[in-house]
């Protein structure tokens, strides 16, 4: 008899998963980003993360309109093939296993590793901080691998660790700054004069970055109790909180130092925050709290990497799925699929590495792998959003038009906001995406059907 999936989780257990799942440490590495970006001018980057936040919200709450008509679909590979059909699905799929999850994953292995460098004094782009990188995703893999439960205890207790320093730096950050003024002449000076709207289109690309991970909440839509109703709630209160709290540490932060220090203390700017509002010793404690943070969303990415080509060899599809849809009958993982996920985090890693930390090393063909996949992830959701506007006719006017209108509005704001931020880096990685693409497409083309199960 075939098991099915129990509702088993209640509205409050649903804004606390999307909390949960979105909030990790995008919010700490690109703080930075739009500070620097915006020239230290606050209101304006708090623009950004109201932006960002926005998108983010208007496409969560589309997404969930269609878990509510496909009950049991979940992921986005999942929504691409209810609404286009599985060719597209193979295609989005393909994505998501070969540049998404490697990309982000190798990025969070960095990240986590440059925090912990702050903390130890290392070099964010040398020899200490990039071996510590390799440590963080080997690691990671092991954990998901080899025991999947660990790893699922792991992730839980880092949402909950993750939450820590953004609350405290939040309340406590704008208490003080507020009593001794540093808030007001953060909000009222700004360090660099900048190009407002080519400023702002790089903020908001970055923020893209920390808000990522939404999409994933709408696969617990059959375990959720009446989850017509409740998921679309649980996305749009979840959503709402995450880019509150953002917003708050963001504001937080202009409490702790001026925007000068921060933009000058570069990737310490952040403990030296947290180390002037609570001391040496409690900042460094709570930055890290920081470190296990990044380490938790590490680990989530990994968890993803490791199911990436998986999710195709399942359906019959990709380069050899006999090979990449077996499951290990100790831990219940996907073995081989795992090994080349991990694979394509290093090729990735050594990528960032040379075309973001040192002397170029591709040339023309340098990009900031941490922002664009994401971009090309709401050009994805385009055609998604169409088809849904197609063919849910008996849906009201807000649900089929009037939100996916909004949001459809948001990713192509998102695709222009990254052509201004990154120029021709633009162009360089079109085209390694077109190659990777253009594999896909011949490893596609099997007799088996892309929806076979």
């Amino acid at each position: 008899m075939k098991t099915e999936l129990k509702e088993k989780y209640g509205l409050i257990t649903a804004i606390a998963m999307v909390v949960g799942i979105v909030i990790g440490s995008g919010v700490f590495f690109k703080a930075e980003k739009v500070l620097n970006a915006t020239g230290g001018n606050l209101p304006l980057g708090i623009l950004a993360w109201i932006i960002g936040g926005l998108i983010m919200i208007t496409c969560a709450y589309t997404f969930a309109v269609m878990a509510t008509r496909y009950q049991y679909v979940n992921g986005i590979v999942d929504y691409a093939e209810a609404t286009m059909g599985g060719q597209y699905g193979y295609y989005v799929g393909w994505f998501m296993a070969l540049i998404y999850y490697p990309t982000l994953t190798s990025v969070l292995a960095w990240v986590s590793a440059r925090y912990t460098s702050v903390l130890f004094g290392f070099d964010i782009t040398g020899g200490e901080c990039m071996t510590i990188a390799c440590f963080f995703l080997i690691a990671s893999f092991a954990l998901n691998a080899l025991s999947p439960v660990l790893s699922g205890k792991f992730q839980v207790s880092t949402t909950v660790i993750k939450l820590i320093p953004l609350f405290l730096m939040a309340v406590v950050g704008t208490i003080v700054g507020l009593s001794n003024g540093m808030t007001a002449h953060n909000f009222t000076n700004v360090v660099q004069k900048v190009d407002t709207s080519h400023a702002l289109f790089t903020a908001v690309v970055a923020t893209a970055f920390a808000y990522e991970g939404w999409i994933i909440a709408t696969s617990i839509n059959a375990e959720l109790k009446n989850s017509k109703r409740n998921l679309p709630i649980a996305l749009v209160c979840g959503t709402f909180i995450i880019m509150a709290v953002y917003i708050l540490y963001y504001v937080g932060l202009a409490g702790a130092v001026s925007n000068e220090v921060m933009m000058a203390g570069g990737e310490a700017g952040a403990k030296l925050a947290f180390e002037t509002i609570f001391s040496n010793i409690g900042g460094t404690l709570i930055f890290v709290f920081v470190i296990i943070s990044c380490l938790g969303t590490l680990n989530g990415l990994m968890l993803g990497c490791t199911r990436g080509i998986y999710s195709i060899a399942a359906r019959h599809q990709g380069p050899r799925p006999d090979i990449f849809n077996q499951i290990d009958p100790v831990t219940n993982m996907p073995t081989n699929s795992s090994v080349l996920g991990v694979l394509l985090c290093g090729i990735w890693l050594l990528f960032f590495y040379g075309a973001n930390l040192t002397a170029p090393w591709f040339g023309f063909f340098c990009f900031d792998s941490s922002e664009l996949p994401i971009v090309t992830l709401y050009a994805f959701y385009i055609p998604i959003f169409l088809m849904m506007m197609k063919k849910e006719k008996d849906l009201s006017f807000f649900k089929r038009l009037l939100m996916p209108t909004i949001a459809l509005a948001g990713c192509i704001f998102m695709i222009l906001a990254a052509c201004f931020a990154h120029g021709k880096a633009v162009i360089a990685y079109l085209i390694i995406f077109a190659v990777i693409m253009i594999i896909g497409i011949l490893f596609g083309k099997t007799k088996e059907s892309f929806s076979a199960r």
